[in-house]
């Protein structure tokens, strides 16, 4: 930092896709993180090199919003130097109500300038508290069951700090589960890299040490469950990171489905990873599925998870699977999850000319399930309902289920 960089007393007036705030400074469109809408906060500019906007750091709240809480992780609060706070909680200094107000304002101005007019952004829903042997916590901490620590060159090893990759030491991990927390701070001296930590649904937690450079050995396998179900998957793959998320998305698709599927149709479950949602198209009454997902250890699991509805499980990437499927194909129900950029018109399109009875769109990105919305209403097709979850509390992230019909 240099003394040049200015500072400045600005007003929040609202909340961008990513977590970061929005203030104005002589027509300027400024983001801060650490902020919240209504609130007067001192800000020093880091990145003033674009015409159209810039960057700054908070430095001081002059005048707080009610919603302002003491951070649920010290390490990230405003009264740390800014590149001494912890990024992955970029929402830990508002109370958990006034979190999803906000996260509804996104999903709702996404909607409005990427799918166009009419959709209406449902509440964004509290997921059931996290239990754990001590207690049952409903301040949304506790709930990673997923956490990536980095190791630098000196072996310091921690979370980077917000918006870096310099390596911050900590003394709690309170978004993480206990014990993957009290497994965290157990670590012996590591190589330069990363270390994953995961606790599975045997409560058993898993170090997977990723130093640079080396070439990563056997996965190992775990089980997870969803909807009375256990599922198989490599312990470093794709789980969602929270308790009770699978459960949740898998009652939203459920119920987005309906029970109403043709059983004489073919039922696709893209981006399937593990098919935890294959499962939930068996279930409603799909006897033929195909899931399809790029990563070949996924698909391997899915293979063996969805053995009792005899489905198809295909590695391959979305858009050429569907660019080589024979016409005629007669889809009942499409369900994807695609990748926080997104299905993307190409795969939408193809997904249209299959002409399926239904398509039930999961979404980690607001942004990018509203562009692609956007997309589907062009061809003809409408949002019949919409859930949102909070399954990532104290962060800017949130899952949404659309359910559209023609």
């Amino acid at each position: 930092m240099t003394s040049s960089q200015p500072i400045l007393d600005l007003d929040i007036t609202g909340i961008a896709h990513g977590g970061t705030f929005i203030a104005r400074h002589e027509g300027r469109v400024v983001f801060v993180p650490d902020a919240i809408p209504g609130e007067r906060v001192r800000v020093r500019i880091t990145d003033a090199g674009k015409a159209s906007f810039w960057r700054a750091e908070a430095l001081e709240v002059l005048e707080a919003s009610p919603h302002r809480r003491a951070h649920v992780w010290a390490e990230a609060d405003i009264s740390r130097a800014p590149e001494d706070r912890v990024g992955g909680a970029d929402l830990g200094h508002i109370i958990l109500g006034a979190q999803r107000v906000l996260k509804r304002r996104v999903l709702q101005e996404a909607l409005d300038k990427f799918a166009g007019p009419g959709i209406e952004a449902p509440e964004v829903q509290a997921v059931d508290a996290v239990t754990d042997s001590a207690q049952t916590r409903s301040d949304g901490t506790g709930w990673r069951t997923r956490v990536s620590l980095h190791v630098d060159a000196d072996g310091r090893v921690g979370p980077y700090a917000a918006r870096s990759h310099r390596v911050i030491d900590v003394a709690s991990l309170p978004l993480a589960r206990p014990a993957v927390a009290e497994a965290a701070f157990a670590l012996r001296p590591q190589k330069p890299g990363r270390v994953d930590l995961v606790e599975p649904g045997d409560g058993r937690v898993r170090v997977l040490p990723r130093p640079e450079g080396a070439r990563r050995g056997k996965p190992q396998t775990v089980f997870e469950f969803a909807g009375g179900r256990r599922f198989r998957v490599d312990a470093g793959g794709f789980w969602q990171v929270h308790p009770q998320a699978a459960d949740a998305l898998h009652r939203a698709v459920g119920e987005a489905l309906g029970g109403r599927l043709d059983p004489d149709a073919t039922h696709f479950d893209l981006y399937g990873g593990v098919g935890l949602f294959a499962a939930t198209l068996g279930e409603q009454g799909a006897r033929d599925i195909v899931t399809v997902e790029s990563d070949r250890r996924a698909t391997e699991h899915a293979a063996a998870n969805l053995a009792e509805f005899d489905a198809q499980a295909v590695t391959g990437r979305v858009d050429r699977f569907l660019s080589g499927l024979p016409e005629g194909t007669r889809a009942g129900a499409v369900v994807l999850d695609p990748p926080r950029a997104g299905a993307g018109r190409v795969v939408v399109e193809s997904i249209h000319a299959l002409d399926p009875e239904a398509v039930v769109y999961v979404a980690c990105d607001p942004v990018a399930l509203a562009r692609d919305l956007g997309t589907f209403r062009e061809l003809g097709w409408q949002a019949a309902s919409l859930q949102a979850f909070d399954l990532f509390p104290h962060s800017h992230h949130f899952e949404t289920v659309a359910l559209l019909t023609r």
